[in-house]
C-alpha cells in the first residue's frame, strides 16, 4: 500500500465551493504515477495558499480513470484528466498549518515542500507518512503544549509569556503557538459597546473588535474567522486584565460563524455596526450553568461626556446625562452594599448583564437593575428596569435558588402604581432615602 499528497490550487479549483454546494468528493485529478495509484491507497489532501496545508485525509478505491471533469469550480477548462476515485474519512475541522509539518526532520525531503506546484499526487516514505498522520493527530486531539484546563485561573503577563500575543487586546492572535486567545469581561467591556452573550443552548456570542466606526473582518476579526484555515485553537478566557479564567476551547458555529449587530460606540456613542462571532465549545468547555454568578464589583467611570440620545440603544438609560446619573446611582449603592457587610458583584461573562449584585456569606443573592429617571423618560425607564430585572432573576434562579430582585431608581416614582406592581410581582423598587427597603429584600424570609 502506498500513500500520498493530493494537492489542490485554490485559485484553479474551489474546493469550499464544491462542498458548500454540498457534493461529495470522491474523485481527483492526477497527472503524475497514474499507472501506480490503487485501492487501498491512503492519502491526504493539501490545500495550498496564504494558509496552506493539509484540510482532510481518506483512502483510494480505484485505480485511476480517464474523463472530463465538472467544470463549474474550476476557473478555466483543463480538459480531459485522469481522475483516481477515492473516499475522504476525515474533514479537519483545523487545518493542519504548513509550517507545522515543514518544522518536522521528516519532512526535510518531501517533495510537497521541495516541489510545491508539482502536479498530483505526491509520493510519501514511510516516515514522511508518520509525520504526516502525528501532524494530524495534534490537529484532531489536545494540544500536547497546552497545559491548561477549564477553570484554571492564570496571570495574564504568565499566559502571553507561555504561549504568545499581545496582552493589550481582546483578540490575540498568538505567533509562538497555534493560538488565538480571546478574552471577555461585561465589566469593561459594555462601555465600549460589546455585549457579549451565553446562549440557553451553551453556545457564546462574541462581540468582535474595534472601538470606534463600524467593525470589520480585519486584524483580530479576521483570525477568528479563519482560525480553522489557519489551524490556530481558539482559546476563551474570563477577565481582561490580572488573573484571567480560562474557559476551554471553542470554535465557530459552522453554519453561521458570525452576524452583524449594531452597538452603542465607546462611551454611548452613536450606534455602529459590530461583528458577533457565534461560538460553538468543544473540548470539554466550562458553559454557563457552572461558573459561579459574578465578580467583585467594578466600579464604572462617571465622568463621561454627553452624547445624544439614540432611542434604538440596547438601553436608553446608557447615553448622555442619563449614563453619568446611572452610574452614580450604581456606585452609591455599590457602597452601600459593602458598608453594610455584603459582597457587591459585577456581572461575570457568564451572566446575565444586570447592574449590580450583593449577596453575603453565600446566602441569597439580590440582582439589582439600576435606572436615572427624568420626568419625560419616567415610564419607559421603570417599565424597561421592571422587565430586565426580572429577566435577570429568571435567568439565575437555577444557579442561585434563593434570590431576589430590586429595582433602584433616581428618586420616587410620580405614581404609586408602579410601588405597587413591582410588589405584585416580587420585586423591590426603592430609590435614595429607601435603603433599608432594598437590603430588607436580601433577608432570607422576605418572601416568606
Amino acid at each position: 500500500m502506498a500513500t500520498w499528497i493530493l494537492s489542490c490550487n485554490p485559485k484553479k479549483f474551489d474546493l469550499d465551493g464544491h462542498r458548500r454546494d454540498g457534493h461529495v468528493l470522491d474523485s481527483w485529478t492526477v497527472v503524475r504515477f497514474v499507472g501506480e495509484v490503487a485501492a487501498g491507497d491512503e492519502f491526504v489532501l493539501w490545500v495550498g495558499g496564504q494558509n496552506a496545508g493539509v484540510v482532510a485525509y481518506g483512502h483510494f478505491t480505484g485505480a485511476a480513470e480517464y474523463g472530463q471533469p465538472d467544470l463549474r469550480y474550476w476557473s478555466e477548462d483543463p480538459g480531459p484528466r485522469h481522475f483516481v476515485p477515492l473516499v475522504v474519512d476525515k474533514w479537519l475541522d483545523l487545518r493542519v498549518p504548513k509550517q507545522r509539518l515543514f518544522d518536522d526532520p521528516r519532512m526535510a525531503n518531501a517533495t510537497i515542500k521541495k516541489q510545491p506546484f508539482a502536479g498530483s499526487p505526491h509520493r510519501l516514505t514511510d516516515e514522511e507518512w508518520r509525520a504526516v498522520r502525528d501532524a494530524i493527530d495534534v490537529s484532531e486531539g489536545a494540544d500536547p503544549d497546552w497545559d491548561l484546563v477549564p477553570g484554571d485561573k492564570i496571570r495574564r503577563v504568565d499566559l502571553h509569556a507561555k504561549y504568545g500575543g499581545s496582552s493589550q487586546n481582546g483578540i490575540s492572535p498568538c505567533g509562538t503557538s497555534d493560538n488565538i486567545l480571546i478574552f471577555t469581561a461585561a465589566s469593561s467591556g459594555h462601555q465600549h459597546g460589546y455585549f457579549d452573550t451565553w446562549n440557553e443552548d451553551g453556545t457564546f456570542h462574541y462581540t468582535g473588535e474595534g472601538q470606534t466606526g463600524d467593525q470589520k473582518m480585519i486584524r483580530g476579526n479576521r483570525a477568528i474567522l479563519e482560525h480553522s484555515q489557519t489551524g490556530k485553537r481558539l482559546r476563551l478566557f474570563d477577565g481582561a486584565r490580572g488573573t484571567v479564567r480560562y474557559l476551554g476551547e471553542w470554535t465557530l458555529d459552522a453554519e453561521e460563524p458570525y452576524t452583524e449587530d449594531e452597538a452603542p460606540a465607546t462611551g454611548g456613542g452613536g450606534l455602529r455596526k459590530v461583528i458577533r462571532f457565534h461560538m460553538v465549545p468543544i473540548k470539554a468547555t466550562i458553559t454557563a450553568p457552572e461558573v459561579k454568578i459574578g465578580q467583585d464589583y467594578v466600579a464604572p467611570d462617571e465622568t463621561v461626556a454627553p452624547a445624544p440620545a439614540v432611542p434604538s440603544t440596547p438601553d436608553p438609560d446608557l447615553v448622555g446625562r442619563n449614563l453619568s446619573t446611572h452610574r452614580r446611582l450604581q456606585n452609591l449603592l455599590a457602597a452601600e452594599a459593602q458598608s453594610r457587610g455584603y459582597v457587591a458583584l459585577s456581572p461575570d461573562v457568564s451572566d446575565p448583564d444586570f447592574d449590580l449584585a450583593w449577596q453575603k456569606d453565600e446566602g441569597r443573592l439580590t440582582v439589582c437593575e439600576v435606572k436615572s429617571l427624568t420626568p419625560s423618560n419616567e415610564a419607559r425607564q421603570l417599565r424597561a428596569g421592571l422587565g430586565q430585572v426580572l429577566d435577570y432573576q429568571d435567568q439565575l434562579r437555577e444557579r442561585a435558588p434563593e434570590i431576589s430582585a430590586v429595582l433602584w431608581v433616581e428618586r420616587e416614582p410620580s405614581e404609586r402604581r408602579w410601588i405597587d406592581l413591582c410588589q405584585r410581582v416580587g420585586v423591590t423598587l426603592a430609590w435614595p432615602g429607601e435603603e433599608e427597603s432594598a437590603f430588607r429584600a436580601s433577608e432570607p424570609d422576605i418572601h416568606g
